[in-house]
């Protein structure tokens, strides 16, 4: 099983985007896919619950360490949605179980100095610190064709201890699909795999890490 932590010291960066779009993903790769939501919003545990029954399902937990524990043997894909705003105390219960943390960050300066602080505190955390748990930044809501994207990009990947292992562009379709328990990967629209080109690095760096 690949378990993967979302995580961010900001709310509102694109948490719950990750973690419903790459269980999509899986979901539509035929693996059996689970969501244990933290976030006391529920965003995540929703949206598994709005899914159709035209879609492949996923299963998805409320609450924090106990959720862990109801998970089927034959899951192969669990990501954690943890809470807004989260900080090393707030990781703790899944750190040991995680294979990969994740983190989104939006391309504004009070977002990349918020980041950075919370990096800081992860590449304190023991498991990362040895290299144990691989930390990979998602730069999300980008718009490619402005300078002030590439630059927070530019900026991040300079400042950063972490990799930024995909850029992700802004796009309606992210929330409107949301609404209807779906994922671009639900989709093989013309127009919706341009937006799925901007996952492959994040799906390849994932599969390198396993």
């Amino acid at each position: 099983m690949l378990t993967t932590l979302v995580a961010s010291s900001k709310g509102g960066c694109g948490k719950s985007t990750l973690v419903t779009q790459l269980a999509a993903h899986w979901a539509q790769a035929g693996q059996n896919t689970a969501i244990v939501d933290a976030d006391r919003q529920g965003s995540s545990f929703r949206w598994a619950a709005l899914r159709p029954d035209n879609v492949p399902g996923v299963l998805a937990f409320e609450g924090g360490r106990r959720s862990l524990q109801k998970l089927p043997p034959d899951t192969r894909q669990l990501l954690i949605d943890t809470p807004a705003g989260s900080r090393e105390r707030d990781l703790e219960p899944y750190l040991e179980q995680a294979d990969v943390l994740l983190v989104p960050v939006l391309p504004s300066s009070f977002d990349l100095h918020a980041t950075l602080g919370f990096l800081d505190e992860l590449r304190s955390i023991n498991r990362v610190h040895r290299g144990k748990l691989p930390v990979g930044l998602v730069a999300n809501r980008l718009k490619p064709w402005t300078h002030a994207s590439q630059d927070a990009v530019n900026q991040l990947a300079e400042q950063s201890p972490f990799p930024v292992v995909a850029q992700l562009r802004d796009s309606q379709a992210y929330v409107l699909l949301s609404a209807l328990g779906k994922g671009i990967f639900d989709y093989q629209s013309e127009q919706v795999r341009n937006h799925q080109q901007d996952w492959k690095p994040l799906l390849r760096w994932t599969k390198r890490q396993h």
